[in-house]
């Protein structure tokens, strides 16, 4: 199979168009036509070289398409099925999976390791070339193919930009409020960064009935946005003391602070904004080489909880339906989160736009 897309072969380097060889898919995979495709910070910093990869590769990993094809052994999806992926493709029945934690499964482990499916070979070739897989979907190519773990099959009548933003910004962030964070009714949140992870953390917050929901961010015209989708107080951290003021609002701390930005001083600002025995969520992707300090005593002495959420630590088989269901139900606001459409040729224009600090999300309309 042909396929039109994005390829980075030199780090920092603008992404080139090309015309790549598709190879049908082997046992367990699928072939997807991609119809929308959206645009993540995290790829932005795998690009830069910030996060381990091999090159040259595919990126992308939010997307939805259609399935084209299918593999021996496939169950579950069929040709012609609408499909959302999600970037951990998972086996099923390890310790991980059966504990309803299939983002921690080794497959997804090697998968995004390697940069090259199960059987250690890539379906991605420019010419002689290989080409790698990018957490296991290189969403930037007109068709890729998956494990048939990472196609979860969506109702088609939903209006696909939408749907493709579920597949990390939506699970990443109401995924970390619901799963690994467990808020409670009452409970006091602040959403650190309020882009489009952050604002579904803000999202996740307000439909587990958290109050305060305190965003945090250095754009005005975010926190703006983030109050739109249900925050009760913003905090414009270029001109406040962040833990200051949400010690002001909140009384002794906040119960949870999430962290969505991948910054290791916006986590040790957390623990300085969270109450005795409160929690800090880290949910951004920073930099392979960061690292924040803790004053053990002090952890110790308060019993606070620094936590990390892995793609929302969700169990993407039950939480896509429930979060559509949420959806069609009006309780989330997913359609107003895609702010900003490019298609494939202008990708690198919307990176740079991303890099410039958006509202919402950006998704590029692949076919």
């Amino acid at each position: 199979m042909r396929s039109r897309a994005a390829v980075l072969y030199e780090w920092g380097a603008p992404l080139e168009i090309r015309e790549i060889d598709v190879a049908e898919p082997r046992q367990g995979e699928v072939a997807v036509r991609v119809k929308v495709a959206g645009l993540c910070h995290s790829d932005l910093s795998v690009m830069e070289g910030k996060i381990p990869q091999e090159l040259p590769f595919v990126p992308g990993h939010e997307a939805v398409g259609r399935i084209e094809a299918v593999g021996p052994g496939v169950t579950g999806v069929a040709v012609g099925d609408v499909v959302l992926m999600v970037y951990r493709a998972a086996c099923g029945t390890c310790r991980y999976c059966a504990r309803g934690r299939p983002a921690l499964c080794a497959m997804a482990v090697q998968i995004r390791g390697t940069g090259r499916l199960l059987d250690g070979t890539t379906r991605y070739h420019d010419g002689e070339r290989d080409l790698h897989h990018f957490s296991g979907v290189s969403a930037f190519s007109e068709i890729i193919v998956v494990p048939a773990s990472a196609a979860i099959k969506v109702d088609d009548d939903l209006p696909l930009e939408a749907v493709a933003v579920i597949g990390c910004a939506v699970l990443t962030g109401f995924g970390a409020v619901v799963n690994a964070a467990d808020v409670q009714p009452g409970e006091s949140a602040v959403v650190v960064g309020t882009g489009g992870v952050g604002l579904n953390v803000v999202q996740g917050c307000r439909v587990s009935g958290a109050n305060p929901i305190i965003a945090v961010d250095t754009a005005e015209e975010k926190l703006a946005m983030a109050r739109e989708f249900g925050a009760t107080h913003a905090i414009l951290a270029t001109e406040e003391d962040v833990a200051a003021r949400v010690h002001e609002i909140t009384g002794d701390g906040a119960d949870y602070v999430f962290e969505a930005v991948g910054a290791p001083s916006l986590v040790e600002m957390g623990l300085t904004a969270v109450r005795r025995g409160g929690t800090v969520v880290v949910i951004g992707a920073p930099a392979a080489s960061a690292q924040f300090a803790v004053n053990q005593l002090a952890l110790l002495s308060q019993e606070k909880v620094i936590k990390g959420s892995l793609y929302g630590s969700s169990n993407f088989w039950r939480d896509v339906p429930t979060i559509i269901a949420l959806w069609r139900a009006g309780k989330l606001d997913i359609d107003r989160l895609v702010q900003n459409r490019y298609r494939l040729d202008d990708i690198n224009q919307g990176f740079h736009d991303l890099h410039g600090g958006q509202l919402g999300r950006s998704i590029v309309e692949m076919s």
